[in-house]
């Protein structure tokens, strides 16, 4: 496997990881081609061929991949087996949804609790998942180091949010408040605008962009 893959491979792999999780359990017991998978995404199979050649041995002449092991060997390379321990502040209707989501595993990714201010929500389970007072959001996330946060509270409170994880050792945000955050160096903030994104999905379907 060669390990320096270019950064078009790189973007590639993840597609080809979430059509793979994708597939009924029965064929994830049997093969998969490259050629296979380049048709149900649209793409050169030579290029699938190539990318998949690059994080994976378990290819075979007129037999292809173990789906399973194909499976395996493309979330290994891209860290998905890390198990990332994740919280996530603001437990209205899209933070309920973070935490009763039960794809994040697939990547690598556990949600291990939530946080909010309102009493009534404090204490409870979502998911399984206990939801505490954001005043011991700090402490949590140091005792158990945990470095990726998601945030889900409206604009007025996004950015005292974020302070509060970047106080609490936190690296990594994905931030949903409509709103732009400053954070200290070496933290890294993604910004997910979903009413930027949905205009800019209209825009391209206007102008003939989506294949």
């Amino acid at each position: 496997m060669n390990k320096n893959i270019t950064s078009q491979t790189l973007s590639r792999l993840p597609l080809y990881f979430n059509y793979l999780i994708s597939l009924p359990e029965s064929r994830k017991s049997g093969h998969i081609s490259a050629t296979a998978i380049a048709e149900a995404l649209g793409l050169n199979d030579v290029q699938v061929r190539k990318d998949l050649a690059s994080v994976s041995n378990g290819g075979r002449p007129k037999v292809g991949y173990p789906t399973s092991e194909l499976i395996g060997d493309i979330g290994k390379f891209l860290g998905f087996a890390n198990h990332d321990g994740v919280i996530v502040v603001g437990m209205g209707n899209f933070g309920r949804a973070m935490l009763e989501n039960r794809s994040f595993a697939d990547y690598g990714f556990e949600v291990v609790g939530g946080f909010d201010c309102d009493e009534k929500l404090v204490g409870t389970e979502i998911n399984g998942k206990p939801v505490r007072n954001v005043s011991e959001l700090g402490s949590f996330c140091r005792e158990r180091n945990i470095q990726i946060g998601i945030i889900t509270v409206p604009e007025a409170a996004a950015q005292e949010v974020c302070n509060l994880m970047t106080g609490a050792g936190i690296k990594y945000i994905l931030n949903f408040a409509p709103v732009h955050l400053s954070a200290p160096a070496g933290v890294a903030v993604h910004n997910e605008n979903i009413s930027l994104t949905l205009a800019m999905l209209a825009r391209k379907t206007d102008v003939g962009d989506i294949k």
